[in-house]
């Protein structure tokens, strides 16, 4: 069989991967003598990008790779395609994942600290489950604190490449950016909103 055209190739990966995919990953797709430069591979997505830009999908790159996705002026009603609403959160969960975001490390402690309310367990689980924040240490004082980071699939999830893509801090603290802004975040989520603390029932 012979080698398909290097683009349809590197498009076909992209569509069918389901999440990003890095250029080592697609360079393993080919056979070692008929491997092509990552400067090749550069270059085939360049022009899908090129050749996706008036159309319902968009090629972009996130901290995980690259991806084939829906364009998100289109979602809205793309998403009609699936029954089960996609997840709301609180905007106790939203503040403990921007504070992490933003001051990382950080212990639960120093998040409590500044928000003026326990952080619930519930919302650290759902942040751990979800792969968006991880342990990247412990704080070296008196009962040695777990200091949290954000994740890769935190950055893939909301499409950037890096940290140095998340919006200011000046826009951050707009109450409604969270909701409805660039993160495309909602509130609240009714799943985490239930069980939470009593500190948090006004927030």
């Amino acid at each position: 069989m012979g080698l398909p055209p290097l683009k349809q190739l590197v498009e076909a990966a992209l569509v069918a991967a389901g999440g990003p995919l890095t250029l080592d990953l697609i360079l393993a797709l080919f056979p070692e003598e008929e491997r092509p430069t990552r400067g090749d591979l550069l270059g085939v997505i360049g022009e899908l990008q090129a050749d996706y830009a008036d159309r319902g999908l968009e090629i972009v790159e996130v901290a995980g790779g690259y991806r084939a996705q829906v364009r998100s002026s289109i979602a809205p009603w793309v998403a009609r395609l699936w029954e089960e609403r996609p997840p709301r959160y609180s905007r106790a969960l939203l503040e403990t994942l921007s504070l992490i975001a933003y001051r990382q490390p950080i212990t639960r402690g120093e998040i409590e600290d500044i928000r003026g309310v326990a952080v619930s367990t519930q919302i650290v689980k759902t942040l751990t489950e979800r792969e968006w924040i991880r342990v990247v240490g412990h704080r070296d004082v008196p009962g040695r604190p777990a200091l949290y980071a954000t994740t890769r699939k935190f950055l893939d999830y909301f499409g950037l490449r890096s940290l140095n893509e998340l919006p200011t801090l000046t826009e951050i603290r707009d109450p409604e950016f969270l909701i409805d802004g660039e993160l495309g975040l909602e509130a609240p989520n009714p799943e985490v909103g239930e069980g939470k603390t009593a500190s948090e029932s006004d927030v």
